[in-house]
């Protein structure tokens, strides 16, 4: 079966390289699928999961927006942040998400309602992604290639 070079950076570091069967990302208008030989593509990401799928094997990273290219037979992910669900905290996520909910509730006249509601977005895909990986069991081996 054909696979997808797949590459996730961001300013700091590759985050994630190795061929996959898929990759699910989140598209400005939706979720967006790549499947190998994909057409081309060049797009903009939303804060959301990612998810690439290797044989049985399910990976899950919390991207923060960015870009996604698609030539020839490879994906490159240029994400403003990006985790793995396990480098992510699950206590300081919980706590990311009650101090966003927090602000919300509490808000001030000059709060910018945008900026808080994007960090909250950001806490609580940070969540979503490292309880995938607790209910799935996932251990989270090692990224070949990197």
């Amino acid at each position: 079966m054909p696979t997808l070079r797949l590459e996730i950076v961001t300013a700091e570091r590759v985050v994630y390289a190795d061929d996959v069967d898929v990759v699910v990302l989140p598209g400005i208008e939706g979720q967006l699928g790549i499947l190998p030989h994909h057409a081309p593509l060049l797009t903009a990401l939303q804060p959301g999961e990612l998810m690439t799928r290797k044989g049985r094997e399910e990976t899950y990273i919390a991207i923060s927006g960015g870009f996604v290219q698609v030539l020839g037979n490879k994906a490159i992910v240029l994400a403003d942040a990006a985790e793995r669900s396990e480098e992510i905290d699950e206590q300081r996520a919980q706590d990311a998400v009650r101090r966003a909910q927090e602000r919300l509730t509490d808000r001030t006249a000059d709060m910018n309602l945008e900026v808080a509601l994007a960090a909250m977005r950001r806490a609580q895909t940070r969540l979503r992604v490292v309880q995938r990986r607790r209910t799935r069991g996932q251990a989270g081996p090692p990224t070949p290639g990197i």
